[in-house]
């Protein structure tokens, strides 16, 4: 993907000591800049992950890497040396982003990367590993053929990449499909294949919006319609659907379609159209972009990973030596009504808990907060369970005039409804002056229910010069709803925030200059006019993740 440059390993103990928002167990490269996740895959029992990096500085840089980190359960990682980097006319600019195919039969990973060329136009190459006995796969070689897809007619050569999974049809041809742009208009563009080195392309546009510009990052694969387990990316039967997804650079946001996928024709024929409001699918609607999935076949399950930006100044990026998260990879399934995707943090990150809370029946009054004690506040997993009065009681909401990013201005948090803003002060000073207010409020409307789920951070720090943008969503919920649940994951800079079992996800970055180290503290609140009951509220302080180097790195 776009953005609008001392040795990884040589450099490390340069990292400035006092890191107070560098996480304990989010993903970070040891320094310097890291933005879209690539090709994660399974292979020889070890995870692998590549993700973009400039290993120079800790900003985007001319010349792109693919950096590499492996990992036995996603959590804790090796760090290798660079797996890709630019050498040849076909890269010579950057090696931006891509994906993993694991081709069968031969349970050979390929990857499909885009280059930015000798005359800075983008295409698309080729590289496999130079040893497949190695389950580190610690080298790559570029495929003799590079490039293996060059922009066609009606795509910009400046604004052709990020080739996602490949997938193989019923005839045996292999599928890939490639972001693109034409003016305002946005494209994902198809390719086929029968040997996974000469492709053509489908003259017609795999997927096209208009007014949108360039579509990064597509990703398209099947979900079980009756089954939280994940399937292979070329499984195609009655008990799919499938799912396209798009990172649209304009917005920087994720958006997400399910559909119908014809494999004889090679159509996928999407639910909706994008609207470009808050109806539109969205993976998870705060900070969270350019995500990339794979079948994890050891467990049978569906992974979303996603890079998380600053929100801080570039200038402070470059002061603390870094800039860049992942997310905590998520489990991801189709919910039971089949209209929209359920995510949920991999189970193996619950091996991390530690020194665990509990609070029972604890009844919130409205205008009430009440302390979580006795964990790391700072790093933390936090699972809520509210009980809710009756939804009958709810305030009336005229969706029509509402947006619900107004709704999550601290002008609504504060304001007391009916039922809510209730929920959790997360990254908060004891005084509460700093916090990041994650929040549900329930609705009625002319024919329905709906609950409003924010994170506030227009008071997550003293400090000026920081984006503290809000996020917020509507979702629908039964009239006959007695309980509501949130979970956040907070690790000292970021809060991923969980809402009704992973129905709606709220990712922020956050800088407090109080709430630091032993000085956070956590609150579950209530500044609803109705009282709420913490039915249930666990929570556990969370251990370091390991980032280790490879040995064999110091051996060379």
């Amino acid at each position: 993907m776009e953005i609008n440059s001392d040795n990884l390993n040589s450099t490390m103990n340069k990292v400035p000591q006092k890191q107070p928002y560098r996480t304990w167990y989010h993903f970070q490269p040891p320094k310097h800049w890291m933005n879209d996740p690539n090709a994660p895959m399974y292979y020889k029992g070890v995870y692998h992950f590549f993700y973009q990096h400039n290993p120079h500085a800790a900003t985007f840089g001319e010349k792109m890497v693919w950096a590499h980190s492996v990992s036995y359960d996603l959590i804790n990682w090796i760090h290798l040396n660079h797996a890709i980097e630019p050498s040849e006319p076909f890269d010579l600019n950057s090696c931006w982003s891509g994906s993993a195919t694991i081709i069968p039969g031969k349970e050979q990973p390929v990857i499909l990367y885009s280059g930015i060329d000798d005359k800075k136009h983008q295409v698309q190459n080729i590289a496999t590993p130079k040893n497949l006995s190695d389950p580190f796969l610690r080298e790559w070689v570029k495929h003799p053929q590079n490039p293996v897809m060059t922009p066609p007619i009606g795509v910009e050569v400046d604004n052709f990449r990020d080739p996602s999974t490949a997938w193989q049809g019923k005839d045996g041809k292999w599928r890939v499909v490639i972001g693109a742009q034409n003016g305002d208009e946005g494209k994902v563009v198809l390719y086929q294949s029968e040997d996974f080195a000469n492709w053509t392309v489908e003259l017609n546009p795999f997927f096209a919006s208009d007014n949108t510009g360039v579509c990064e990052c597509p990703d398209f694969f099947p979900v079980s319609i009756n089954s939280t387990n994940g399937v292979d990316t070329s499984v195609q039967n009655q008990s799919v659907r499938h799912v396209l997804k798009i990172s649209y650079y304009r917005r920087n946001q994720d958006y997400y379609f399910l559909g119908k996928y014809d494999n004889g024709d090679g159509n996928f024929i999407p639910d909706v159209k994008f609207i470009g409001t808050s109806l539109d699918l969205r993976f998870d609607y705060g900070k969270f972009y350019a995500s990339k999935s794979f079948f994890d076949h050891a467990k049978s399950r569906r992974i979303l990973w996603a890079w998380v930006d600053e929100c801080d100044t570039r200038d402070h990026g470059i002061e603390k030596g870094w800039a860049g998260l992942q997310c905590i990879p998520r489990q991801v399934w189709l919910d039971e009504s089949g209209n929209r995707l359920m995510q949920w943090p991999i189970e193996e990150v619950e091996k991390l808990r530690e020194k665990q809370i509990s609070i029972k029946g604890e009844k919130l009054v409205g205008g009430s907060t009440l302390e979580v004690s006795g964990i790391t506040a700072s790093q933390a997993d936090v699972e809520v369970l509210f009980e809710l009065p009756e939804v009958e009681n709810a305030e009336f909401l005229d969706e029509s005039e509402v947006d619900p990013h107004l709704l999550c201005s601290e002008e609504y948090v504060s304001r007391s409804g009916i039922i809510g803003p209730f929920g959790l002060f997360a990254l908060a000073s004891e005084d509460q002056t700093e916090h990041t207010a994650i929040f549900f409020r329930i609705y009625k409307t002319s024919n329905r229910y709906v609950c409003f789920m924010c994170s506030d951070q227009s008071r997550s720090s003293l400090r000026e010069n920081l984006d503290k943008s809000s996020y917020g969503t509507i979702f629908d919920i039964d009239p006959n709803q007695k309980t509501i649940s949130l979970r956040s994951l907070i690790d000292r800079s970021i809060i991923e925030s969980f809402g009704e079992k992973g129905k709606i996800c709220i990712t922020s970055r956050v800088y407090p200059s109080l709430a630091i180290d032993k000085d956070v503290h956590l609150f579950a609140f209530n500044n609803g006019r109705q009282s709420v009951v913490i039915s249930e509220l666990n929570a556990w302080s969370m251990k370091h993740a390991e980032f280790d180097q490879d040995q064999s790195i110091y051996q060379q």
